[in-house]
């Protein structure tokens, strides 16, 4: 289930932020604390909807919080929106993200009409890379040095899906 975020995720997203993976991957805070986590939740997440820039939501697997899930650089001329993702360690493996980008990727592809969702991953995060072919994104290429990680600038592999796709 996808749902908008509580103040009561803030301990849920300072763990699942703050796990060795997701910092590896993400440019987050460190450390990530419970004041990144309310301000995410009571600032970044209602001004980005607000804004009409993206959408922020939490992942809810089995009751559980399973992680977040964001639209980002909406363009709305464009039809075309960016979607980013972590997941908690408990999940990973086992397809919860996957379900939860593909579900969010049809909904804004169909129901918004937008043309285009690409999503952007480093080139050695293979889990990304994974969740991205299972929901149907197209890897299209590289683009050089257009991310950060903590150890410092990186190229992204850049994948789509468009409405047209299968």
């Amino acid at each position: 289930m996808l749902r908008e975020l509580r103040e009561s995720d803030a301990g849920d997203v300072v763990a699942g932020a703050s796990d060795e993976v997701t910092q590896r991957w993400l440019p987050l805070p460190r450390p990530y604390t419970e004041r990144h986590a309310l301000l995410l939740i009571n600032g970044l997440a209602p001004g980005t909807r607000a804004t009409g820039r993206g959408l922020i939501r939490a992942v809810e697997h089995a009751g559980v919080f399973a992680g977040v899930l964001d639209l980002k650089r909406a363009d709305w001329m464009a039809r075309s929106v960016e979607i980013g993702y972590w997941a908690m360690p408990a999940v990973r493996g086992r397809g919860v993200t996957t379900e939860a980008v593909t579900a969010l990727t049809r909904w804004v592809l169909h129901d918004f009409d937008f043309e285009r969702v690409e999503l952007r991953a480093a080139p050695g995060n293979r889990a990304s890379q994974r969740v991205a072919v299972k929901a149907g994104f197209v890897a299209e290429g590289v683009a050089r040095s257009a991310g950060t990680l903590r150890t410092g600038r990186t190229d992204l592999t850049v994948y789509s899906r468009i409405r047209s796709d299968p």
